[in-house]
């Protein structure tokens, strides 16, 4: 029984890199299934609940730290990898597509959200917001949009759930597509010739990073997430534009404007970002118990639901703009899936779009707090009276 802080902390690096590291070793097909995120939010999880360590005030108080240290440097390491002119340059089409399929996932959400708020938990337009966050970016912005809107850890199982499976099963379907191709270019009236996909070059990566590079964006990202906290706390607050908005605001702008210097070709961002994910995830992890979990099914039901209304709505969209097979699949899983799925699915369709879905991909994750922090005004003001 942990009770005091430091085997607390050195257990969380530890729980956070094991299903990362067996990913890579062994590539079992459960992390095709379930990623290694979700595999660390569901084992660390288990051993809170187990009882493993006991939320003594020493303890908590370093779970409050480490998440509001945590999400600053993480948002600012991930923007540093994105090149906003290079995403401007995929060209009006490939952007209008990518904007449908958001205007897809929200409206969705906003339907499903109709439909079911009268059944769902008080804090049901919380975790649909959260929900939208990560399904417009990534689990960075579900983590950051929880934290600003005040998601509870009891709730944020049944969100993670309802994401892992609606997203498993969505990237089996979106594999399978390719041979309908034609068929559903013919529907829309699609241009099949091609020149709607804009000539990139392949993403220029960093390369390795040594531990001097990892350890210098460590310490710049900690240092951009104190000093956007402290900016934060001279900003003027509102119901939602609190203090953590700010921050999360000044850290993605920092990042932002980093990432069109010099000092962004330095190796590491990208590694140390995944890093520092997989260790906030587990920590948010380490708060959690299974009191919210009764309301899983249905969510994961909500879930589901939603994955249809946006397959829908993107399909009439397609028709009406004349969008092609393969954009709407790259679009709607580079804000689904991520930069980890996307450019896979984007390989199958055709090579000069693997490039394209890293672009969105990053463009989703540029946006995806800002949509969920709208998402959680909508919701909020269409919540039943108490709700949340």
């Amino acid at each position: 029984m942990i009770e005091t802080v430091w085997p607390y902390l050195a257990l969380m690096p530890l729980a956070a890199g094991v299903f990362p590291s067996l990913e890579k070793r062994f590539q079992w097909r459960v992390f095709t299934v379930l990623p290694p995120i979700v595999w660390t939010y569901l084992f660390v999880t288990a051993l809170a609940v187990g009882g493993l360590w006991t939320a003594t005030p020493e303890i908590q108080g370093a779970q409050r730290t480490l998440t509001s240290q945590l999400l600053p440097s993480l948002l600012f390491l991930l923007m540093v990898t994105c090149d906003l002119r290079a995403i401007l340059a995929v060209g009006p089409r490939v952007l209008a597509v990518f904007a449908c399929a958001m205007l897809s996932i929200l409206l969705a959400i906003m339907l499903v959200y109709l439909l079911f708020r009268s059944v769902l938990p008080a804090e049901g337009w919380k975790m649909l917001a959260a929900l939208s966050a990560t399904w417009t970016g990534g689990s960075a912005n579900l983590v950051a949009v929880k934290q600003v809107i005040g998601l509870s850890e009891s709730a944020l199982p049944s969100v993670l759930l309802a994401d892992a499976l609606c997203y498993s099963l969505w990237v089996l379907v979106l594999f399978s597509t390719g041979s309908f191709a034609s068929n559903f270019n013919r529907w829309t009236g699609a241009d099949r010739s091609g020149r709607e996909y804009p000539q990139l070059s392949a993403v220029v990566t960093t390369g390795p990073a040594d531990v001097g590079n990892i350890l210098l964006w460590l310490g710049l990202s900690m240092l951009v997430g104190l000093g956007s906290a402290r900016l934060a706390a001279l900003m003027p607050t509102s119901t939602m534009l609190t203090q953590t908005s700010w921050t999360v605001l000044f850290a993605t702008v920092v990042g932002l404007v980093i990432a069109r210097t010099p000092l962004a070709r330095i190796p590491g961002p990208a590694s140390t970002g995944s890093a520092l994910l997989a260790l906030l995830v587990a920590v948010l992890a380490s708060q959690s118990n299974f009191h919210g979990l009764a309301s899983a099914p249905l969510f994961i039901l909500c879930g589901f639901i939603t994955m249809l209304l946006h397959i829908g709505i993107l399909a009439v969209l397609a028709r009406v703009f004349r969008f092609d097979l393969y954009l709407c699949g790259i679009s709607s899983l580079a804000q689904i899936g991520g930069v980890a799925s996307a450019p896979v699915l984007a390989a199958t369709y055709s090579p000069v779009l693997v490039p394209i879905a890293v672009l969105l991909a990053m463009l989703g994750l540029i946006v995806g707090t800002g949509m969920g922090l709208f998402m959680a005004s909508v919701l909020s003001s269409l919540a039943p009276m108490g709700a949340g």
